[in-house]
């Protein structure tokens, strides 16, 4: 019997993100922002200080954590 995974590549390539995976990070990203500032400001209000993510790298970092969570359904 032939063996077929001799050929075989040792780990597969990662696929370059499309156009609809950017169309989907841009909309969620637009649609967490209002909020992300929201909490932000909460949280700065709530601390006294400004330590925390600003609320672009809030909204950033819950685009990167749902948009992909789209596309693995």
């Amino acid at each position: 019997m032939t063996d077929h995974n001799i050929d075989a590549p040792l780990h597969r390539g990662r696929r370059a993100p499309k156009a609809e995976f950017y169309t989907y990070f841009a909309i969620i990203f637009l649609a967490a922002l209002p909020l992300a500032f929201l909490s932000w400001a909460l949280a700065s209000v709530r601390s006294g200080t400004i330590k925390t993510k600003g609320p672009v790298a809030r909204a950033w970092s819950q685009a990167r954590i749902i948009t992909p969570m789209i596309f693995a359904a």
